[in-house]
């Protein structure tokens, strides 16, 4: 079981951004339009130039590659990106088909092309990609943003039970109040240059 912890984090307006996040946690961020919400998931991801470090265990993210902390601490943006033709060419070989069928997808959708897809079918099978490839930490985008309510419930029940199961730390930004109430362990709201902790105890 893995923690993610985030110490002296600097980026753009936010500076210094300590967190700690359990195995099997949901830490919710919530704040308003442009105060940094997505950039900092960018920082914890190492896709952009940040000051501080984050931390697996005791595994620094500036010990490897960029290329394979990614893989470790992985981000699912709320807008995915798709390289390959076929939806089949993005995940491993043996794809967990009771997954697909929780968010309404039947089992060919492994040989459709990507440009078919609309935006929720493409935001429901980024978090399935991510979750195929065992992430040591998750770092949710507006994961549902695209879905319609019935999808979002069907979505959060079946990342709420991953992540139970497997026990990583997530760090899961959101708008929606009440989406918020369902999924957090702790929420944090963006408070001009940091983090305050609006729900949960540490």
């Amino acid at each position: 079981m893995t923690t993610l912890k985030i110490e002296a984090l600097s980026i753009g307006a936010l500076a210094g951004v300590n967190l700690t996040v359990r195995a099997g946690e949901v830490v919710c961020i919530s704040g308003p339009s442009g105060s940094g919400k997505s950039r900092l998931l960018r920082a914890i991801a190492d896709l952009e130039p940040h000051d501080g470090c984050a931390y697996l265990d005791d595994v620094s993210q500036l010990s490897m590659p960029a290329s394979h902390w990614r893989r470790q601490a992985m981000m699912v943006p709320a807008d995915s990106q798709w390289w390959f033709e076929s939806v089949g060419e993005h995940f491993p070989e043996h794809c967990d088909l009771v997954a697909l069928e929780a968010f309404g997808f039947s089992n060919d959708v492994m040989d459709w092309t990507v440009d078919r897809l609309s935006s929720g079918e493409r935001q429901r099978l980024a978090l399935l990609r991510a979750m195929a490839r065992s992430p040591k930490a998750l770092l949710l985008d507006e994961p549902t943003a695209n879905l319609d309510e019935s999808m979002t419930r069907r979505v959060e029940a079946w990342l709420k039970a991953e992540i139970h199961k497997s026990q990583v730390p997530v760090i899961w930004v959101a708008h929606d109040h009440s989406q918020i109430e369902r999924v957090a362990d702790r929420h944090y709201v963006i408070a001009g240059t940091t983090l305050e902790q609006i729900d949960g105890s540490d």
